[in-house]
């Protein structure tokens, strides 16, 4: 017998949870690369044929990203977790199907001159 706080089986099949450890095969972090959030990844080359290996969602990622897309973005349109996406862009970028631009560190963030064009901006509006 259960008790109150013990998991059904239910909670252990949910395909919520399942999907995205198996799409990963269990891995949690990219073998190299960060991915942000606002991390770009862009496709390069042709599109790999049907014998390299690839899941369904490496392929919808090299889809999407014929144009540079977000790590949000593509989360949003697979409909899995940033973090399963983090891993495939892994997998994609070791190779070299994807290229990926990270976002600016905040020591580039304190050029004048940005900010001066940020303000000039800001006045023509």
């Amino acid at each position: 017998m259960r008790g109150a706080d013990e998991p059904t089986d239910e909670h252990w099949l949910d395909p919520e949870i399942i999907r995205p450890y198996v799409v990963t095969r269990g891995r949690t972090q990219p073998a190299h690369g960060r991915f942000d959030l606002i991390s770009m990844a862009l496709a390069v080359g042709p599109p790999p044929g049907p014998d390299a290996g690839l899941d369904p969602e490496h392929l919808r990622i090299i889809q999407l990203c014929r144009e540079p897309k977000s790590v949000a973005e593509i989360a949003a349109y697979l409909d899995l977790p940033a973090g399963t996406i983090r891993v495939l862009l892994g997998d994609l970028f070791d190779r070299e199907l994807v290229s990926a631009q990270e976002p600016q560190s905040e020591v580039d963030m304190h050029d004048m001159k940005m900010y001066r064009a940020v303000l000039d901006g800001l006045r023509s509006l």
